[in-house]
């Protein structure tokens, strides 16, 4: 049976008074005694009236400015896929007043975050999209936005404890269980296992000791005795060449290693090291559908990636903002996608746009 719109003018009818009277108690605005207002909010609870907020947003002059506060993508191609969602999200909103200002920072040079942070913080924005990958240098910045009653969202690194608006992602905990499964599953028999941290100081990436954490934490469960032997390794591309030597000590430290598993989007450089070293018996388990990863995906050298779904975090997270600001709608706090298991086998159903998993966001 199709539901019956309730328009003001129903609510006005019944409760005997004008339509301006009812939009004054709605809107809670202008004079009306307490005795009209006790009816007619009590006819808008009997009736179920529900206002259209995006008829109204639409009639509505008012501009939204959301900043968004992202690593650039030129210096780390992951961080294209986030910025290509926030702007399909912008162009889709755009009428309904939501205007997008973007704050690009170096992902490896914490000072340019803090800079873009400071100049957002100035233009006092309606609210904030972000990724807060430096998770020391962050914290002022929540403080001084919920002093000025600035929503904000966070994206790929979770921190509950910076009381967001929401947080939309994996759950990093869980995406190291899974990988741990999957070393699991690919190495029944005892082996040892590296975990790779590349580019970042695990100290202050919240995101990533909490993927860690859910790979050792799966193995103290499968593994009590220990037999498994399981040590992380911080690797740093500034110099290639300390970057290889030292692979090359954690393989000869280590002769029973099998696999590896890599915490950030960059498991093609581990990849392509094992490539040329021509050392197929170690398997890799990585991050993200960048090209430079699919293509030793193909290859088989990179085992499995599980994909973050970038692009969509993008896009909910702008959403979610838009919800909360325009439409006045009670938002999730915690937006957690799926942990997609990527091979060589099913990855067409997550690259291909004419696929609906593609199109899903």
């Amino acid at each position: 049976m199709k539901s019956i719109a309730i328009r003001i003018k129903d609510i006005a009818a019944k409760a005997g008074v004008s339509t301006g009277t009812v939009d004054r108690v709605i809107h809670n605005r202008g004079r009306v005694s307490e005795v009209v207002k006790e009816k007619v909010l009590k006819i808008i609870e009997e009736m179920n009236y529900q206002p259209n907020l995006m008829a109204r947003a639409l009639g509505s002059n008012k501009v939204y400015h959301l900043a968004v506060l992202i690593p650039d993508h030129k210096i780390d191609s992951y961080w294209l896929a986030p910025k290509m969602g926030i702007e399909k999200a912008e162009r889709e909103l755009k009428q309904y007043g939501i205007v997008i200002h973007q704050y690009i920072f170096n992902p490896y040079e914490v000072d340019s975050f803090i800079k873009k942070a400071e100049e957002l913080t100035q233009s006092k924005p309606d609210g904030v999209f972000l990724s807060p990958i430096f998770y020391r240098e962050v914290q002022p910045f929540f403080q001084k936005w919920q002093k000025l009653n600035i929503p904000f969202v966070l994206f790929n690194t979770q921190i509950p404890e910076s009381n967001p608006l929401s947080y939309i992602g994996q759950d990093s905990y869980q995406s190291g269980y899974v990988a741990a499964r999957l070393t699991h599953y690919g190495h029944p028999e005892p082996c040892s296992i590296l975990i790779a941290h590349i580019d970042e100081e695990p100290s202050n990436a919240a995101h990533l000791l909490k993927k860690e954490q859910g790979f050792y934490d799966y193995f103290r469960k499968k593994d009590p005795e220990g037999k498994y032997t399981i040590y992380r390794s911080d690797l740093n591309r500034k110099s290639m060449t300390t970057f290889i030597k030292q692979l090359d000590s954690d393989i000869k430290q280590h002769p029973m290693l099998r696999s590896i598993f890599v915490t950030t989007s960059k498991a093609y450089e581990i990849a392509k090291y094992l490539e040329e070293k021509k050392l197929t018996h170690i398997n890799i388990i990585g991050y993200d559908l960048l090209e430079k990863n699919l293509h030793y995906l193909d290859n088989e050298v990179i085992s499995f990636l599980i994909n973050q779904n970038p692009m969509g975090q993008g896009f909910w997270g702008i959403s979610i903002l838009t919800d909360h600001l325009v439409f006045k709608k009670t938002v999730p706090r915690i937006k957690y996608l799926p942990l997609d298991i990527v091979s060589a086998e099913n990855v067409s159903y997550f690259t291909d746009p004419s696929v609906p998993a593609f199109q899903a966001f």
